[in-house]
């Protein structure tokens, strides 16, 4: 299984709740926190909601 590093590059202040609340699953909430998961459909999903606040990259 395939290991994705996502890490917070812009700020979730004036995002929306479901938006917050996404990078807190993640487990990320705050500029430059990192956090590994493993590649799933679910995942994905949360990554395509907040593409825009975060970068990803495969390690």
């Amino acid at each position: 299984m395939a290991k994705l590093r996502v890490t917070q590059v812009r700020s979730q202040i004036g995002q929306s709740e479901r938006h917050r609340g996404t990078l807190r699953a993640l487990g990320l909430g705050r500029i430059g926190k990192t956090a590994e998961h493993d590649e799933s459909p679910a995942i994905a999903g949360m990554l395509r909601k907040v593409r825009h606040l975060v970068k990803v990259e495969n390690s």
